[in-house]
């Protein structure tokens, strides 16, 4: 997928869950600190200045996004291009907002960063879960009409748009099962007011319609972006939108 930094924006909106999954964090004296899927790398800066000791890595698949978070600098920060499903190395604090929602089969998922994870170190998460939404149901629909030339690609890689994202308590027995500790699982609803259904569609064009318009070419792009609008109008005809978006925080501590 192509991420356009400048359109993932509504940064105080998309920033308030990895505040307070960075508050979630115990003080500890971590080596090795990694940011799964670190973006612009915001973040990933902040983490390096938290914890001052440990070598922190941003790892993000996306050149465009790494080539704005390169502009952020520390004594002990880095960034590179990975992929997270591919995750080398061993590490003390395993960080990741918004991001694993792209990635199937959490439980699995979950597993193998654990395997990172050395003992005594902490996985920390924050992941989107509005995939329930109008908003979603109604970018499905979209993505079946457009069926041929997304050649059946839908977000989630079904007709339904089934999302990989699991509940707080999926987590915590998923977690819970890998030998985790100290488990703590939530979810919280992160609102905004958004300008009817053009700032909707505002909104899905920096996360949700990336993957779709990237299969897609100029004028097909076009002509989703507008079957998608029709049906957000119908859904929200007014000009203002409160959109509800619900995220899932958890942290996990590796026995050591």
């Amino acid at each position: 997928m192509t991420w356009n930094p400048d359109v993932y924006h509504h940064r105080e909106a998309r920033s308030a869950p990895a505040r307070d999954l960075l508050a979630m964090l115990p003080d500890l004296s971590f080596r090795d600190v990694v940011d799964l899927g670190c973006g612009t790398g915001e973040h990933t800066l902040t983490l390096a200045g938290r914890f001052p000791g440990a070598r922190v890595l941003g790892l993000d698949s996306s050149a465009e996004m790494l080539a704005r978070a390169e502009g952020h600098t520390a004594p002990n920060l880095r960034f590179e291009r990975g992929d997270i499903q591919g995750l080398r190395g061993d590490f003390d604090l395993i960080f990741s907002n918004a991001a694993l929602q792209w990635l199937p089969d959490h439980p699995a998922l979950l597993a193998r960063l654990w395997a990172r994870l050395r003992p005594g170190g902490v996985l920390a998460v924050q992941v989107p879960a509005n995939h329930d939404h109008d908003s979603h149901r109604l970018l499905t629909e979209t993505a079946r009409e457009f069926a041929p030339e997304l050649e059946g690609f839908t977000r989630f890689g079904t007709a339904h748009g089934y999302s990989p994202v699991l509940t707080p308590a999926e987590y915590a027995e998923t977690l819970d099962g890998l030998g985790a500790v100290e488990v703590t699982a939530l979810s919280r609803v992160y609102p905004v007011v958004l300008a009817g259904a053009e700032g909707l569609l505002d909104w899905t064009r920096g996360t949700a319609l990336v993957p779709y318009l990237t299969r897609l070419g100029a004028e097909d792009g076009e002509r989703f972006v507008a079957a998608y609008l029709a049906r957000l109008r119908a859904r929200w005809p007014g000009g203002r939108v409160y959109y509800a978006f619900t995220r899932v925080l958890f942290t996990a501590g590796k026995p050591g």
